[in-house]
């Protein structure tokens, strides 16, 4: 079975789908050093073990996620372009589903951290 001809024209004069690629790639590169940046934090600022552990992980997960959807792009555009030039729908949901688990993820672990850290300023004498 042979492989359909790829295309590398451009699709389209004001190159949308470059752009969301590029948007794509910034929401990545966002959450993965944001998530490392507040995990240092985390673990600088000496919260009781559960906190930590809840914070952190809720961080790391936002990496993660960040870090999967940086991979993924090429993957992505590649699939965009031959949906565009085959006339067939595209499908982003998997990735968009990624990008909002690693929002909530750095939203629960910045909630994690400003609700422990209120708690041990109040408990500590």
């Amino acid at each position: 079975m042979s492989r359909p001809e790829r295309s590398h024209e451009i699709w389209d004069p004001g190159l949308q789908s470059e752009r969301t690629r590029l948007a794509w790639v910034r929401t990545a590169v966002m959450l993965s050093t944001g998530g490392i940046a507040a995990t240092g934090l985390v673990l600088r600022h000496g919260l009781p073990p559960v906190a930590l552990a809840a914070a952190a992980g809720a961080f790391a997960l936002a990496t993660l996620a960040g870090a999967v959807l940086l991979t993924r792009t090429g993957v992505r555009f590649r699939r965009v372009q031959e949906a565009l030039h085959g006339g067939r729908p595209i499908d982003s949901r998997p990735d968009a589903l990624l990008a909002w688990i690693g929002t909530l993820c750095a939203i629960a672990g910045a909630v994690a951290f400003v609700l422990a850290s209120a708690v041990v300023l109040v408990l500590s004498p």
